[in-house]
């Protein structure tokens, strides 16, 4: 740098006067060009590895290199010792590393078996932090079997004791010195449970952890614009966070041994090698919350002491779509967030003798129109997920073609966020006008890298600034705007449905989601048989060579039992001790080949009872018989019996016609089971009186239960009167039970006057409890006192005792003139305004009552109060007060 200090103090005596302070900045101008760290999406480095949110693999051996992790992850550890003790080495124990540096706890819960348990706090029995057991992982005395004490890695903590007296008296101990300070780790012990670990073989645990304590300066009231009690130097002060700046410095700052001082993790840089104004802009940018009520950026990430540096910086910068930033030699980092442009750009501070390159457009090969990509996802045991694709149909068309890459976020766990950044670097990518533009010194000094400025109408952020011997300040230009971090319009970020527990074909004890139903199974000659259905998921294991169904009658202890030797048919169905009308209980289990631990299901119920054993594809038959049976009984009497009535009829004469009745009739029976047809036709002629007459009757039954139809037509003519009614009733009995339905309608007229009625009646009998009701549609031309009436009347009672309730509607004439009136048969009469209990007007026993009365004019004799305490006589005039 001796040459470029030279440079520098000749400049600064030229044109400063020697200034000792501007030939140091334009000896640093001169020595580099500072500039952001902004790579291409499409040409990334070859990672060495993945950098997530997870460690998934159990470590062991003594070359692991050191590692530690920035917020919250899962891990599997690093076993780095196991013991076994007692009667059969019933007791075991292990040692896993989890993380180096202070660490802030474990969460709730942990992964064993594929499953997610519940952490169950107990009391310290020791030097640990904190003591739990694992949800249902407990023996017949509900004592844990498996329990976790956890050591934080604070520095000066003591030794697990419990392990050193347990191994003390094994070729392998855990010695009185193993502390294991500055790291992070479990001791896991547990005694062996032939029910809980027996089939499934020694379990693995997967722990999910609250990494790093770690410093931020905003918090430390030592550091210029910091307020705090945190402090660099005592980790004690320090507290957890999910915070990309904050990793990313603490990062830099690196993780140090306790003794030796030495950086194990990051870069092992000092407080004043760090630009923290740019770090407090970033820490607060990525605390912001959103719209959504969610932190702006939040990330987390497992890191080791081989890791590349310039890999891990970028994680955390692309975990707040941001840069990393060196500005004078100073390290710092630009969030994704929009800023204010500090200066605008004019054609006076471009110097005109000087080249610039401008490229508005970047080529088509540097952008990309269709972004996909992964996060971790906590629902899906912290597996990766996809994030919903970016893309613009726009975009497309005017590449000409689909242009696609990948971006992933694994080291984000919130799926908001992680759909947040995958759009924002999309647009970022989409908006890559790129210039290098040679200014003049004055707009030169005024602004640095990292800066946004506006020029020829747009926005433009400052990814470089350089200054040659001669100190011409050159900038080099990326077209930015604030729209890139717009969230608008941007949507949620995946739903991820968490996976259910996985099952081993090999481990199953019994079927899966077993059930019973009813069912019918069709035999010979019509019977119906009543059956059980069985069904189960079918499973992917060939040793499971039979399901046996166990089943019973509910609320009886006689057990039956049948088989089904194809389990992957996942159904099987059975009338072997199954009887009609009888609800069932069920379970299931299996049978393997070589045999194992074998359990029963649940019992099941039947949703309905089985059904009757009947012969309802015979009376089916006969059902289709009868009717085409019957249909040729009609043709018949098109063509033989009708043109034969009609030769009767016209032979018949009043003194000789005296009458005549057909009757037909079809019956099927097979035990209790009757099916019948009957119609009867009668005619009757005599010297006053005609009659024709047509009887119906459908009946089916099987047992206690009868079905019947009844029909009765009848036209009669005497030589006064004029006959025609219909009857109708249905009956439909169970059981002693009845259903019935009476329809009756009559038009009767005579030499007095007319009559039409309609009457339909309901009633219901069940044990002995009767209901009934009529009701009566009535049109009588010329009754007595009356032109014509129309009446509707309601009518029910029990035992014979009717009560009666209608209305009438009427014409009558009075003094020659014909008049209307309606009148209502009822004790009560009242009006309702729809409210509970509320009658503004009610007729009854004499009285009209009314809640409230606005009339215009009273005509009245007497008006007296309801209590009688005043009455007003209008007819004399007086007025009478009571006390």
């Amino acid at each position: 740098m001796a040459i470029f200090t030279s440079i520098a103090t000749a400049i600064a005596g030229a044109l400063f006067g020697g200034s000792a302070l501007a030939a140091s900045l334009i000896g640093g101008a001169l020595a580099f060009g500072a500039k952001l760290a902004i790579g291409k999406l499409t040409q990334q480095k070859q990672q060495k590895r993945k950098y997530t949110a997870v460690q998934g693999e159990i470590q062991f051996g003594g070359d692991v290199p050191v590692g530690t992790l920035y917020g919250v992850g899962k891990t599997k550890g690093q076993r780095t010792f196991y013991a076994k003790w007692g009667s059969g080495n019933k007791w075991n124990a292990e040692v896993f590393v989890l993380a180096n540096g202070w660490c802030d706890g474990l969460e709730p819960y942990v992964y064993i078996y594929g499953e997610k348990k519940a952490l169950v706090s107990r009391p310290v029995i020791g030097n640990e932090v904190a003591n739990y057991d694992i949800e249902g992982f407990v023996n017949g005395s509900g004592d844990p079997v498996l329990t976790i004490r956890f050591y934080d890695g604070r520095p000066g903590q003591l030794v697990d004791q419990k392990l050193v007296d347990v191994s003390a008296a094994l070729g392998n101990k855990w010695k009185s010195t193993s502390v294991n300070a500055g790291i992070c780790y479990v001791v896991v012990e547990r005694i062996y449970s032939d029910k809980l670990f027996g089939s499934k073989g020694r379990p693995e645990l997967e722990f999910v952890l609250r990494g790093l304590r770690e410093y931020d300066p905003r918090k430390d009231s030592t550091v210029a614009g910091g307020s705090g009690t945190q402090r660099l130097n005592t980790p004690s002060t320090w507290a957890h966070t999910k915070n990309p700046a904050v990793h990313r410095l603490n990062y830099q700052l690196g993780l140090r041994a306790l003794v030796s001082g030495r950086t194990l993790i990051g870069e092992g840089k000092s407080l004043g090698q760090i630009d923290l104004a740019t770090y407090f802009v970033a820490m607060n940018v990525c605390d912001t919350l959103r719209a959504n009520g969610k932190k702006t950026y939040e990330c987390s990430l497992f890191v080791s002491g081989d890791d590349d540096h310039t890999e891990v910086l970028k994680q955390f910068e692309d975990a707040m779509a941001g840069y990393g930033l060196n500005r004078r030699g100073l390290s710092g980092v630009i969030p994704g967030a929009p800023q204010i442009p500090v200066k605008d750009l004019t054609p006076a501070d471009i110097p005109i003798d000087r080249a610039k390159d401008v490229q508005f457009r970047p080529s088509a090969f540097e952008r990309f129109n269709h972004l996909s990509g992964q996060f971790t996802s906590i629902e899906s045991m912290w597996n990766p997920e996809s994030l919903k694709p970016v893309y613009v149909n726009a975009d497309i068309a005017a590449d000409g073609r689909n242009r696609q890459t990948s971006i992933d976020f694994l080291q984000v766990t919130d799926p908001d966020i992680a759909q947040y950044l995958l759009n924002i670097r999309y647009r970022q990518n989409r908006m890559g006008g790129k210039a290098t533009v040679p200014v003049s010194r004055r707009f030169g000094l005024a602004v640095q890298e990292g800066e946004w400025i506006t020029w020829r109408g747009k926005t433009w952020l400052i990814s470089e600034w350089r200054a040659d011997e001669r100190l011409r300040i050159t900038l080099v230009l990326s077209e930015t705007s604030a729209e890139i971090y717009d969230d608008d319009g941007i949507e949620p970020g995946p739903i991820v449905v968490p996976p259910t527990p996985p099952i081993n074909p090999s481990l199953l004890s019994t079927v899966q989601n077993f059930n019973v139903a009813v069912g019918m199974i069709n035999g010979a000659q019509g019977y119906d048989t009543p059956a059980l259905l069985f069904t189960w998921t079918p499973p992917d294991d060939p040793t499971i060579t039979a399901v046996r169904c166990v089943y019973r009658i509910e609320g009886t202890t006689e057990i039956f039992e049948d088989q089904c030797t194809s389990p992957e048919d996942g159904s099987f169905r059975t009338t072997k001790n199954v009887v009609s009308g009888k609800v069932y209980n069920a379970r299931a289990t299996i049978t393997t080949v070589p045999d194992r631990l074998r359990t029963f299901t649940p019992w099941m119920t039947t949703a309905q009872p089985t059904g009757l054993q009947t012969l309802l594809t015979g009376l089916q038959q006969l059902q289709d018989d009868a009717l085409n049976r019957f249909k040729e009984l009609q043709q018949e009497m098109d063509e033989f019996f009708r043109p034969r009535l009609v030769e009767l009829l016209d032979a018949f004469s009043l003194e000789g016609a005296v009458g005549q009745i057909e009757r037909q009739q079809i019956v099927a029976t097979i035990g209790d089971a009757l099916a019948q047809i009957t119609e009867e036709r009668r005619v009757r002629v005599s010297e006053n009186e005609a009659m024709a007459q047509l009887l119906t009757y459908l009946q089916a039954s099987l047992g206690t239960t009868n079905a019947r139809l009844i029909t009765e037509e009848t036209v009669r003519a005497t030589t006064d009167s004029a006959l025609a009614s219909s009857i109708t009733t249905l009956d439909a009995e169970v059981d002693s039970n009845l259903a019935r339905l009476i329809a009756e309608e009559t038009a009767r007229a005579d030499g007095d006057g007319a009559l039409a009625t309609s009457i339909s009646g309901v009633s219901a009998d069940f044990n002995g409890r009767f209901a009934q009701g009529l009701v009566k549609f009535e049109a009588v031309a010329a009754p007595t006192g009356v032109d014509a009436r129309f009446s509707v009347l309601l009518r029910a009672g029990t035992n014979q005792s009717f009560k009666v309730s209608g209305f009438y509607v009427e014409l009558y004439t009075e003094g020659g003139v014909q008049k209307s009136r309606m009148a209502v048969q009822a004790d009560q009469f009242l009006v309702t305004s729809g409210n509970s209990r509320h009658y503004p007007l009610v007729f009854e026993n004499g009285e009209l009552k009314l809640a409230v009365a606005n009339i215009g004019t009273v005509n009245a004799g007497l008006l007296q109060s309801l209590n009688g305490k005043m009455k007003i006589d209008l007819n004399n005039g007086t007025i009478e007060i009571f006390s």
